[in-house]
């Protein structure tokens, strides 16, 4: 018994239990492992894993962005607009990554210099920014003008669409730093014990308004690519993409009390709840029975890390 409980809340555990779920999944669902249904189901999970890239900086920091729908949206709509006021698609890109970069710097700046909980500051910018989106499209999509702007979902390299090898690459990269870099460990250590932290030299406050400046960038790429696959530039775009990122997270071992967090599990849990849509999809599941699905993986995932944390001997 012991011995299963190390296996469930273990990063390894994580691994080996998810294999054995993908297994069954593919001997009993109708074509599951077709290459079509494999690379649309690493499609649909493009924006959430970029996102959870740096949504794992900020858990891991003792801090959560709860914009990140919006602001994946919001960057979306302003590449469009600008990509077809200019001209240019470069000058569309360049713009919204600087709209998603001034959201999460403005996030980091008023929760690390005016001391304001993450919770209220993003759900605050979360309405803000959703408003701004629908505000300046008047509340509808708008169309792409250049074709070419659609090559950034639809072109492939070596038979695999391009924002799967973004996203693959955000993985590798994030995870580098994570792991390797300064950078990465007093994120860690933060989330650990923050006055410690400061203690030891490290400085909080620049290091969470980076971690938030770094997320707004992040969901401005996220938007960009997710604009170029719905043809379009949607205000509503991404609605709950924040709770889908947490649940990833979560489930991939990252946690909420900071910390802790491992690239590798988070891959697992933005897999984990790729494939759970995907084969609700394939057997003709009502949407309304996904919504409650996609709650139930939620509560799963704060289940497992109180489990996590208390095996680890900490309060959460």
């Amino acid at each position: 018994m012991t011995s299963l409980k190390k296996l469930l809340l273990g990063e390894q555990g994580l691994v080996v239990i998810f294999a054995v779920a993908f297994a069954i999944v593919a001997l009993t669902v109708p074509n599951f492992l077709t290459e079509r249904n494999m690379l649309g189901l690493l499609q649909s999970v493009v924006t959430i894993g970029i996102v959870a890239c740096t949504m794992m900086f900020c858990l891991a920091s003792r801090d959560f962005d709860l914009s990140v729908g919006s602001t994946v949206a919001f960057s979306g709509m302003v590449a469009v607009m600008a990509s077809n006021a200019s001209g240019s698609i470069l000058i569309g890109l360049i713009a919204a990554l600087i709209c998603g970069g001034g959201v999460g710097l403005v996030n980091g700046v008023v929760i690390a210099r005016f001391r304001i909980n993450a919770l209220i500051t993003t759900l605050a910018t979360m309405q803000i920014v959703r408003g701004l989106a629908l505000i300046a499209s008047d509340g509808r999509a708008v169309g792409i003008n250049d074709p070419g702007f659609y090559q950034l979902a639809l072109s492939k390299f070596l038979g695999i669409p391009t924002p799967i090898w973004v996203m693959i690459a955000f993985f590798i990269v994030f995870g580098f730093i994570l792991n390797r870099t300064v950078f990465g460990k007093n994120t860690l250590a933060i989330g650990g014990n923050p006055e410690a932290s400061r203690l030891a030299g490290v400085n909080v406050s620049n290091m969470r308004v980076w971690i938030f400046a770094l997320q707004g960038l992040v969901c401005a790429v996220a938007g960009v690519l997710l604009a170029s696959r719905i043809t379009s530039g949607q205000p509503n775009a991404a609605t709950g993409l924040e709770l889908s990122v947490i649940s990833a997270c979560v489930l991939g071992g990252v946690s909420l009390a900071g910390g802790r967090a491992a690239m590798t599990g988070v891959i697992v849990g933005v897999l984990i709840m790729g494939i759970a849509e995907n084969v609700m999809n394939l057997l003709n599941i009502q949407a309304f029975y996904q919504y409650v699905v996609r709650g139930l993986i939620l509560l799963l995932a704060v289940l497992l890390d109180n489990l996590r944390s208390a095996a680890a001997g900490r309060r959460t």
